[in-house]
């Protein structure tokens, strides 16, 4: 009987310690997580195929935080985050990417869209950190000419538009933007009644853009810039259209622009060429923005 109580109160002292272990761990848990909120302004819902992703930079390392979606409204799904505590109280410097839905790497991608120094367990998002695209695109400037040189008419320079300027009879670049880093590219568009068209995607405003004329060009060669030609079919770009400048991630994650556009002249006029028609600095009307903040 002794041996029998004996047994019996070694195993109520087991079972006390294992709920004791169980309610420390949960104690545990609860203190070693902080919860990451995240709050934007314009930004844009992706196209099929992407998710955003937070990172934090722990000791130079980046750390995922979680991976979300914007919609049209621009509600996140979800809107916060479980951070490890001892991770989040190292954190020097958030990153928010684009990444692939399916198959992604493990690592960031390229697309650093915003980024900000963590202090006090906060962050302000901005494109401009270096983290980031690293610019506020604030010195972006230049114009446009219209001109159609794949086509020997002479009647149908307004079905063509090119990022180039004359002097001395030389044609040269004119537009004045900023490098961008790996994982973006700049792109022309027209857009009008019916929609957007790009003109191209490019890296240096001094040279050819990567589908040179366009598929719509004439039979002859383009110059060595942005642009394109609207030959055939014809498009008339004096009959309401705008010219745009969007940033576009690369590889994109839609046909259509960006939501960064730092110049853009809202509507294209009848201007001879070789005379140039400007684009005006809208990017601080366009860049989005955020914070991240831990508790």
């Amino acid at each position: 009987m002794r041996k029998l109580s004996t047994l019996l109160l070694s195993l109520a002292a087991v079972g006390a310690l294992a709920l004791g272990a169980c309610a420390d761990d949960g104690q545990t848990s609860s203190v070693a997580t902080r919860t990451l909120s995240l709050t934007f302004d314009g930004l844009p819902e992706l196209g099929a195929g992407y998710v955003y992703e937070g990172w934090i930079i722990v000791d130079g390392a980046a750390v995922s935080t979680g991976r979300f979606t914007v919609d049209d409204a621009g509600a996140l799904t979800p809107a916060s985050f479980s951070v490890p505590a001892a991770q989040a109280d190292a954190a020097a410097m958030f990153v928010l990417t684009l990444e692939p839905a399916v198959g992604d790497d493990p690592a960031p991608s390229d697309v650093h869209l915003l980024g900000g120094d963590v202090m006090g367990g906060a962050a302000a998002l901005d494109v401009d950190h270096a983290a980031a695209i690293g610019t506020a695109f604030d010195s972006a400037a230049g114009g446009y000419m219209l001109a159609t040189p794949t086509s020997a008419a002479s009647d149908d320079d307004a079905q063509g538009l090119w990022y180039l300027r004359t002097e001395a009879g030389a044609p040269m670049a004119s537009l004045t933007l900023p490098t961008l880093p790996a994982g973006w590219v700049y792109e022309g568009w027209v857009v009008g009644p019916d929609g957007p068209v790009s003109t191209g995607r490019f890296t240096d405003a001094a040279m050819a853009d990567d589908d040179l004329a366009g598929a719509t060009s004439g039979p002859d060669d383009g110059p060595p810039f942005p642009g394109q030609d609207f030959i055939d079919p014809a498009k008339v770009l004096t009959g309401g259209y705008a010219a745009v400048i969007s940033v576009e991630p690369d590889p994109d994650d839609s046909p259509g622009p960006f939501v960064i556009k730092p110049l853009m002249d809202a509507d294209i006029e009848a201007v001879a060429a070789p005379m140039t028609q400007p684009l005006a600095n809208i990017a601080a009307d366009t860049l989005p923005m955020g914070s991240a903040m831990f508790e």
